[in-house]
């Protein structure tokens, strides 16, 4: 039985195997499950966040070979630290590694990284690591991985306004002049399209304060699978989803509904 099956979703023979005709530019994912993945097989969580960097390695390969232009990835919420210290310390250790061993893959790749989130309150040597790997793949053009990392959307949104109000403070530009434009100018993902998809694991239905304005276009898709298990056959499941919906804007769409 395919995840497709026990998702009720009715996708075509073949489906996991060719990429539909019509894919997002952009596919933002919420990695959601690693510790529930390990609980259930009762190991420690740490080893769940391990499996799940494995399954990000599966999914952004499988995400290049099928050409996903953009892939944005939840790594750590700026909540996530209210998580027991040497869980924390954990992710953190796990971060750095996937950087420093993976890092050359992606460059070799063609692939751009570049980090949305708050550094300033990040250790040295994370702060460093990460702006190290968006200067060393800053040319690549194959494909863009944006690590969301001590990232929150509703702190993005707040920053931004700041931006704005002190500009305005300094009469460097009129209230009125505050648009959807200049707030999307002052976020982290500055200059990226917006999500197309937005894909959840584990089965939870929520964004929980991920990338909220650049998602408001977006479709969602929720999957019951569990990260550690996720891989080439989940993400052709969730795109070929993708491929049905049908993209209204606000519009009427195709069907004039």
């Amino acid at each position: 039985m395919t995840m497709a099956d026990r998702q009720g979703l009715a996708v075509d023979p073949g489906a996991a195997q060719a990429a539909p005709a019509i894919l997002p530019r952009h596919v933002a994912i919420i990695m959601d499950g690693n510790g529930r993945w390990a609980t259930q097989r009762g190991l420690p969580r740490v080893e769940g966040h391990r499996r799940g960097v494995d399954a990000l390695r599966r999914t952004l390969r499988a995400a290049r070979d099928i050409g996903i232009e953009i892939v944005t990835i939840y790594s750590f919420s700026s909540e996530n630290w209210s998580r027991p210290a040497p869980e924390v310390s954990a992710l953190m250790g796990l971060l750095k590694r996937f950087i420093r061993n993976d890092l050359a893959e992606l460059h070799d790749a063609g692939v751009r990284v570049r980090i949305a989130g708050d550094r300033q309150s990040l250790e040295p040597d994370i702060r460093t690591l990460l702006t190290e790997a968006e200067a060393l793949t800053a040319g690549n053009t194959r494909q863009t991985l944006i690590v969301a990392f001590n990232y929150g959307s509703r702190q993005e949104i707040a920053a931004a306004a700041r931006l704005l109000a002190e500009e305005v403070a300094r009469g460097e530009r009129l209230p009125s002049s505050i648009t959807p434009e200049a707030i999307e100018a002052r976020l982290s993902t500055a200059g990226i399209p917006d999500p197309d998809l937005v894909i959840r694991t584990s089965g939870e239905m929520r964004l929980s304060n991920f990338l909220m304005w650049q998602a408001a276009y977006a479709e969602l898709v929720f999957q019951p699978i569990l990260w550690p298990d996720y891989g080439r056959e989940a993400l052709m499941e969730a795109l070929a989803e993708y491929a049905r919906r049908d993209r209204r804007f606000g519009g009427l769409g195709g069907a004039g509904a």
